[in-house]
């Protein structure tokens, strides 16, 4: 289904996640963000851009993942990221939804 998001008519799938990350943008990515009550800094790009690298080699994203990353602390993970971070970041990342998340 096609959904316009910063301007730009998107593909989706019917939980809002993109089917095609050759269209995501920052900007995108940003007005998801707002949409979830997000502000994104800096520290929240670090976290997208780790998803999006783990996502391209292949690997499946966990929290337990997550939590080994380096990359952030779970605490933080669900400061920046509130209502089910793992589901919010991936949508945010443009990355299909985690086969962990319910």
């Amino acid at each position: 289904m096609k959904k316009v998001i910063a301007q730009t008519e998107i593909n989706v799938n019917e939980e809002g996640y993109l089917t095609d990350f050759a269209q995501w943008t920052k900007e995108i990515g940003t007005e998801i963000a707002t949409d979830h009550n997000i502000e994104m800094t800096d520290r929240h790009w670090d976290v997208v851009k780790w998803i999006q690298e783990k996502v391209n080699e292949g690997a499946a994203l966990s929290i337990r993942g997550i939590k080994k990353s380096g990359v952030i602390d779970i605490k933080s993970f669900y400061a920046l990221f509130p209502g089910g971070p793992l589901k919010v970041s991936t949508k945010i990342a443009g990355v299909p939804k985690p086969k962990s998340c319910i």
